[in-house]
């Protein structure tokens, strides 16, 4: 067992030192391709976002620190880029970035270098969720911003060489720069969270390699301190590391929905009462009509990241349970362009209203255990009669995501593109592809 006193140091040699194995580099590998596929529709212009115009305006330049802002917030921006359980938040979002920004300024990187830091990045985030404690995330932080700083530059001091010492100071420099809150979630800060986390990792990468220095004992051990209320557990950022690599297991989660993790198994629910519904009753007939309310049962706390009741724009439609399930419900999918900028939906919306969470105080708080989340849905009918279903987190978690068909489907309206060659680049097998993912992602790479 690490002992607390050198926590930093055990953490910043891993970080230089260990070597992934070939299941962590493949699963690293299935990231980039999520993270390619959830920002190319932005960066492409396929779906406007409007808050790119002015974040542009002001990071214009083209060196590394800007770059890595931009791509953060562009993998973020929909909301549909992967998730890590053990880090409760987005970890590729800030960690490619970072890594993708540095590579455009050093084009002697290679691509086995650039995933084993993405190993190492991912590593670190998992680990430091865990440490953390979920207190971090109760409080109000953002994890994707606060703990993906320090991720971030984990993954940064790897790729650009740092040394064991070096390597301390740019952990120490991040965590003092670590910020974000969840109060932001639904608007157009929550993916700038994700920007500014990489920025972050670059910018103590950078600063400890050009000679700046900072305090690096026990700045780890004191981010922990101050942010995990108590909860925090120093001892499971480096024990057993890379036994199994987190990106293995519990690994990615990568998103089938374009919408608020948090709701995906509400979302799966009320898909399955539509199902029970038609095959019950007329398939013609107005669901809405033939609703008289509609109940969400979860464990206290479970809502906490889809907290938005009553949407007014489509991303903030992404973090409403009662939008979610009502476009379930209507549509049989989670369209894509429902969850953009613009209005909600009038006839989605009417439904929404009929829903009314619930907080199951026999199940055990959210905070507690994350992973035994559920949601429970009940529609209770015009003509007297309920129908109900009842999807787990896990259930939700054990189904894989088709990330070929993801980004096909997530780069149709780019009919120059060609999503099989893209594929292909993803894996990172050959030299040149790196480059070529860097002029999708950054018009002038160079």
């Amino acid at each position: 067992m690490t002992n607390q006193t050198d926590l930093t140091t055990t953490l910043a040699r891993f970080i230089s030192r260990s070597l992934p194995n070939p299941p962590a580099i493949d699963a690293a590998r299935r990231g980039v391709t999520d993270f390619i596929a959830t920002a190319l529709p932005i960066t492409q212009g396929a779906i406007a976002d409007s808050g790119l115009i002015p974040l542009k305006q002001v990071f214009n330049a083209t060196d590394s620190q800007t770059n890595s802002v931009i791509l953060g917030y562009v993998g973020h921006a929909l909301d549909f880029d992967d998730y890590h359980p053990a880090f409760r938040g987005h970890p590729s979002t800030v960690i490619l970035p970072a890594l993708f920004a540095l590579a455009a300024e050093n084009r002697h990187i290679t691509e086995e270098a650039f995933l084993t830091a993405y190993v190492i990045g991912v590593e670190v985030a998992g680990r430091i969720g865990l440490a953390c404690g979920p207190r971090h995330y109760s409080l109000g932080y953002h994890n994707t911003a606060t703990l993906g700083a320090i991720a971030a530059a984990a993954a940064a001091a790897r790729l650009l060489g740092a040394s064991v010492e070096q390597t301390e100071n740019i952990l120490g420099l991040a965590a003092t720069q670590a910020a974000g809150l969840r109060a932001q979630f639904g608007s157009a800060v929550k993916p700038l969270h994700a920007g500014l986390a990489a920025r972050t990792g670059v910018t103590a990468a950078l600063l400890a390699l050009a000679g700046f220095n900072g305090n690096s004992g026990q700045v780890i051990e004191a981010f922990l301190a101050a942010h995990g209320d108590q909860q925090q557990q120093p001892r499971l950022l480096t024990e057993s590391w890379g036994a199994p690599w987190r990106i293995v297991a519990p690994g990615l989660a990568f998103k089938r929905y374009p919408t608020c993790g948090g709701t995906h198994s509400a979302a799966e629910a009320a898909f399955a009462l539509r199902e029970q519904w038609q095959a019950q009753y007329d398939a013609n007939a107005s669901l809405t009509d033939s609703v008289a309310r509609i109940t969400v049962s979860f464990p206290p706390g479970g809502d906490i990241a889809p907290f938005i009741r009553r949407a007014a724009t489509g991303v903030e439609a992404r973090f409403s349970l009662e939008y979610v399930i009502a476009a379930a419900l209507l549509e049989g999918e989670l369209k894509l362009t429902r969850f953009a900028e613009g209005p909600v939906d009038p006839a989605i919306l009417a439904l929404a209203d009929k829903v009314t969470r619930i907080a199951d105080d026999t199940a055990p708080p959210d905070e507690l255990d994350p992973e035994a989340r559920f949601h429970e849905v009940t529609l209770y009918l015009h003509n007297g009669s309920t129908l109900t279903c009842r999807v787990t987190r896990q259930e939700t978690a054990a189904k894989p995501t088709d990330l070929d068909a993801k980004l096909a489907q997530n780069i149709s309206a780019l009919p120059h593109l060609d999503s099989n060659q893209i594929l292909a680049r993803c894996a990172l097998r050959a030299s040149g592809d790196l480059p070529y993912l860097l002029g999708l992602l950054i018009s002038d790479p160079t």
